[in-house]
């Protein structure tokens, strides 16, 4: 059922956001398609037919004006397994899917540890850490889209991922992941498990977990976008995310931007490509503070910050 004036900064994990005009969470597809058709005859009266999907809120920075029109809280969960080929649910935690590889000794996703958000943001954004990606075990991604209300099926070429990118980002924004199917190894339970749990101590260590954030604000940036003599300077710092790159946050770091703060937002002392809310931090902050570091990167290093996270 549809809901009006519903807080965002309550879905958020940065406690950041206005009102959504109207608001739907699903747990099903027959819940979505249902409310689709609800929105239908709504907007059929209103100036604006907007949809926004929401996962987990991980990756988000909204409007302190809040969303004009209707966001669609994915909540469709549901797993399942046979023959090593895994089902759940697009609105399921990443975290439940970790927990359910543990369960069944399956390997192949262990680099996702302390991942936050749900399947279909990481399906979406084609997630990474640790030199794996969501794309590596994808089979295919099921979604349903918003206007026609149709079900399609894509298998993992026709989802066209790349780094951080998949084509629900590009030509099939108008659609919600429904479900996705996984392929995964069988492998040694507690070897699973220590793995699984040392990627979340490692992000334990060096994340500024105690406060709200988004995780990295901007995407690492590739090492042939240099200059040559920058690439002499920086290749100490090179790493694979899955190819050379130079994270963003040590860029941050010579930059000395670590702990440049507006309102109550920070760029984190602890990991410098992490902006976090202090207590009341609004969304005009963080833009704020996105457009400094932006412009301080871009003068001593002559390269453009591309944001991974949305700002809605």
């Amino acid at each position: 059922m549809i809901r009006q004036n519903v807080s965002l900064k309550d879905y958020s994990n940065f406690k950041i956001g206005g009102q959504a005009l109207y608001f739907l969470e699903v747990f099903s597809k027959e819940e979505l398609i249902e409310g689709l058709k609800e929105w239908k005859k709504i907007s059929a009266n209103l100036s604006t037919d907007k949809i926004f999907i929401l996962g987990g809120g991980t990756n988000i920075l909204f409007s302190d004006l809040g969303f004009a029109g209707l966001v669609i809280k994915n909540s469709i969960g549901g797993i399942k397994a046979s023959n090593g080929v895994i089902e759940i649910g697009g609105g399921a935690l990443v975290s439940e899917l970790l927990n359910f590889c543990i369960e069944n000794s399956l390997s192949g996703f262990e680099w996702a540890g302390g991942l936050p958000g749900t399947i279909g943001g990481a399906v979406r954004g084609n997630a990474g850490a640790f030199n794996g990606e969501t794309k590596d075990n994808v089979l295919d991604v099921e979604s349903v889209n918003l206007k026609t209300l149709e079900t399609k099926t894509r298998n993992n070429k026709d989802c066209n991922f790349s780094y951080r990118m998949s084509t629900f980002k590009i030509n099939a924004k108008n659609e919600i992941i429904t479900k996705v199917k996984f392929k995964f190894e069988t492998g040694e339970k507690q070897e699973i498990k220590n793995s699984i749990q040392e990627k979340i101590d490692h992000r334990l260590s060096r994340h500024p977990l105690e406060y709200p954030n988004v995780g990295s604000i901007f995407k690492n940036v590739p090492y042939v976008s240099f200059s040559r003599k920058l690439q002499e300077e920086l290749k100490q710092y090179i790493k694979n995310d899955p190819f050379p790159v130079i994270p963003t946050a040590k860029l941050n770091f010579l930059a000395g931007l670590s702990g440049k703060r507006v309102g109550d937002a920070q760029l984190s002392k602890k990991h410098t490509n992490f902006i976090v809310n202090l207590g009341n931090a609004k969304a005009e902050d963080v833009k704020k503070l996105m457009q400094i570091i932006k412009e301080t990167v871009k003068q001593k290093f002559r390269i453009s910050l591309e944001e991974e996270i949305m700002l809605v």
